[in-house]
């Protein structure tokens, strides 16, 4: 184990997807100092028909307010059913292009190839130089991107280009600005001039063989650039979960502006970036309306990791989501939960491998159900590690549900957090200029008073923004 206790020995290299995201986790439970495993839905309070009385089928007890989940077990459960769908799956890591790979997670170390740099390289523009001074000046330079020069003899010069091969025998690279000819053509230095003075040595960031990254890290923009500089065109990685939106609603537009009780689809154009933001890729976004059987058809003919629908997890006369789910035989794993907005989304698995994510209908309801179950969701199918928490006071007073969680779009400024207006279950309007979500517990928190946030893959500065 490194000291981020990540493996990095060679047998990493045949490690299946569940073994990358054990590490991963046990990466996780050792920064936050947590040595205990962690639990099972069981005890987290995830009934199941044959353990804990009433059966988590759709519709297997009718009170649904008093079965739902706490915001912070929802989130758990959520993650922990990822692991059991990783387990059943079976998935294995996949070879990827360098320019498909932003954002997925190592699944095999990155060693080097060759040594970096492969050969002696120019640090600076100036003059590749031997021995002692004045030096006679070469007629021809030497270039980035050509075959190794001429070695060089005490008392000669030869001007070089950054990056460019250093010459045999090479004393130091005098820079442009440090030296001066004269008028037969010599080359004097005008500042000391030191042994090896700006030179790149072969293999000074790391020779052929050494470990550069670990298993479990996470392909940012800099991995690639180092990936291709140590000699890969692909790596190997835990591969994206694959996710299918299904939008429900006969009320719903594509286009133009709301009419005749019709509104413009919000959900359509958002949940795909930003499920693709939570690591997935998404297969399909589909629009069903208001139709039980085509909803049924949906759910028995995929084969995505995930689903996702919007709308049609409550009661209602055209509510089909918990009828569906119960004729398809699925296990609800979260029925409700105990936060605002978003009370009524619900987590379902509907075969082994693969889960359902219900998602209220309205805009910033269907957030909250990205942030509190797609996204532990994703984030574990995709081998992500859970990102660090962290709180930040107030800025003003944030009025909060007197039993349930509250979550409230924010803005950062300075070492504040300021809640923003329109927080209603159907508005964007707040969380469009947001830099994070705060968690507000029952009962509210006053100014000053320290709150967890959630991170939102995007900033908003710049953004004018409407403050409470």
């Amino acid at each position: 184990m490194t000291a981020r206790g990540i493996r990095t020995d060679e047998d990493a290299e045949d490690l299946d997807v569940e073994e990358v995201l054990a590490l991963v986790n046990d990466h996780a439970h050792r920064a936050s100092g947590d040595q205990t495993p962690a639990p099972t839905p069981q005890h987290r309070g995830a009934r199941t028909p044959d353990r804990d009385g009433p059966d988590r089928r759709p519709g297997g007890n009718p009170d649904r307010h008093h079965r739902a989940t706490p915001w912070p077990e929802a989130r758990e459960i959520a993650a922990h059913a990822a692991r059991g769908a990783t387990r059943a799956a079976r998935r294995a890591p996949v070879s990827v292009p360098l320019d498909t790979a932003l954002g997925l997670t190592l699944a095999a170390p990155l060693t080097a190839l060759t040594d970096l740099p492969s050969f002696d390289t120019s640090a600076m523009d100036g003059w590749a130089v031997a021995g002692p001074g004045p030096w006679a000046v070469r007629e021809e330079g030497v270039l980035a991107g050509h075959s190794e020069p001429e070695p060089l003899t005490d008392g000669e010069a030869v001007r070089i280009a950054t990056g460019a091969r250093i010459p045999p025998d090479t004393t130091a690279v005098l820079r442009s600005e440090h030296g001066r000819t004269d008028s037969k053509g010599q080359l004097h230095a005008t500042r000391e001039i030191q042994h090896g003075q700006d030179i790149r040595p072969r293999g000074q960031e790391c020779r052929n063989g050494d470990q550069l990254l670990a298993v479990g890290t996470l392909v940012t923009p800099a991995v690639l650039g180092l990936a291709a500089a140590a000699g890969y065109d692909t790596v190997t990685a835990v591969p994206r979960p694959r996710v299918e939106v299904l939008v429900l609603g006969d009320e719903l537009l594509t286009e133009g502006l709301p009419h005749d009780g019709l509104i413009r689809d919000a959900l359509g154009p958002m949940l795909p970036p930003w499920l693709r933001a939570l690591g997935a890729e998404v297969t399909a976004v589909r629009r069903l309306g208001d139709d039980a059987k085509a909803l049924h058809k949906a759910l028995t003919k995929s084969d995505a990791d995930l689903i996702v629908t919007t709308g049609g997890t409550a009661a209602g006369p055209v509510d089909h989501v918990h009828p569906t789910l119960e004729r398809i035989g699925a296990e609800l794993l979260v029925d409700g939960v105990k936060v605002r907005p978003g009370h009524p989304m619900l987590l379902a698995r509907t075969k082994e491998d693969q889960h359902l994510v219900g998602l209220p209908g309205n805009p910033l309801a269907a957030v909250s159900g990205l942030l509190t179950l797609a996204e532990p969701l994703l984030r574990t199918l995709a081998a992500r590690p859970a990102p660090e928490p962290y709180t930040l006071p107030l800025k003003d007073a944030a009025h909060g549900h007197p039993y349930d969680t509250r979550l409230i779009p924010v803005v950062l400024r300075g070492d504040h957090a300021v809640p923003l207006h329109y927080q209603g279950p159907a508005m964007l309007r707040g969380m469009a200029a947001a830099d994070a979500v705060a968690v507000v517990p029952p009962g509210g928190a006053r100014a000053g008073q320290e709150a967890e946030l959630l991170d939102l893959p995007w900033a908003s500065a710049g953004i004018e923004v409407c403050f409470t």
